[in-house]
């Protein structure tokens, strides 16, 4: 199962080099796993009922091609880990341009947090399981907690 959007770059988008900004990736890619999210149920009122929420540790962008305005890209999103209980997860998305060329690759470590407490937590079991449905990449791996 491959899960992508696609989107059309807008003006605001664009840097004065007259390609799409080095942010703007990363925007597309947030969409895409919000849009996921949504699409399986869990929008923004059930996260809030739920005092779940998603975050980020770290973001990382490799730009191999420009994207400049007109015509439309494609994000995917595959896992490349999830830790045994779900708490934790890494994420991989590929950015293609309006000619399917890959223009970037965007990776994410995050986890869920208990919007209350502040502290890391168990996701839902049904979210859990629409995680480990999503495609993987090659070099997926287990997320393992390490020792202080």
């Amino acid at each position: 199962m491959e899960y992508s959007k696609t989107f059309v770059p807008i003006w605001a988008d664009m840097d004065p080099n007259r390609h799409m900004r080095h942010t703007a990736y990363n925007d597309y890619a947030a969409q895409v796993r919000v849009a996921f999210l949504q699409d399986y149920g869990y929008d923004i009122e059930k996260l809030d009922k739920l005092r779940l929420g998603p975050i980020l540790f770290r973001e990382e962008t490799v730009f191999l091609r420009e994207i400049r305005l007109g015509g439309t890209i494609k994000v995917d999103l595959r896992v490349s880990g999830l830790s045994k209980e779900g708490r934790r997860w890494n994420m991989v998305h590929r950015i293609y341009n309006q000619y399917d060329k890959l223009s970037a690759i965007i990776k994410v470590e995050g986890a869920w947090i208990d919007m209350d407490k502040r502290k890391l937590i168990v996701p839902p079991k049904d979210l859990f399981e629409k995680f480990k449905e999503l495609p993987r990449t090659e070099d997926y791996a287990e997320i393992v907690k390490m020792k202080n």
